[in-house]
C-alpha cells in the first residue's frame, strides 16, 4: 500500500495515481508472480494458491488503512539471509528503518525522488 500510495518518484508513476493492480504487477517486483525463477519452476507462485477468508480480510485491513508498526512508510523490504540489515537497499534509494523477523524494510532517501 506505500507504494501504491506515494506521490513521487517510480511508484507514483507506476500506480498512476493509486492502482493497486500496477504495482502489484509490475514487473520483478513479486517472486510469487514469477512462474519461474532461474529456469527452475516456482511452485509457489500466485496461481497454485487457493486464498481463504483469513488472505481476504488482510487485503480489506490494509486497503482500509490499516499498517503493521514497525514497516511505518517503508517502499522496500527484502530477506537477507543474514543476521544483519544493508545499510542501503535496493541500491541507494532505500534506508534501513527496521527489521521484523527475518525482513528488512528500507524507507525511501532523497535519491528516491529522482527514480
Amino acid at each position: 500500500m506505500n507504494r501504491a500510495t506515494i506521490d513521487y518518484g517510480e511508484f507514483a508513476r507506476v500506480s498512476n495515481g493509486g492502482d493497486i493492480r500496477a504495482i502489484i504487477l509490475q514487473q520483478g517486483q513479486f517472486v510469487c508472480l514469477r512462474e519461474s525463477i532461474g529456469g527452475t519452476y516456482n511452485r509457489q507462485n500466485i496461481y497454485n494458491m487457493t486464498p481463504t477468508q483469513e488472505h481476504y480480510d488482510i487485503v480489506d485491513w490494509a486497503m482500509g488503512g490499516g499498517r503493521l508498526p514497525g514497516v511505518d512508510g517503508s517502499l522496500f523490504f527484502h530477506n537477507p539471509y543474514s543476521p544483519t540489515c544493508p545499510t542501503y537497499f535496493p541500491t541507494n534509494v532505500g534506508v534501513i528503518h527496521n527489521r521484523i523477523g527475518d525482513h528488512c524494510f528500507y524507507l525511501p532517501t532523497s535519491y528516491y525522488a529522482n527514480t
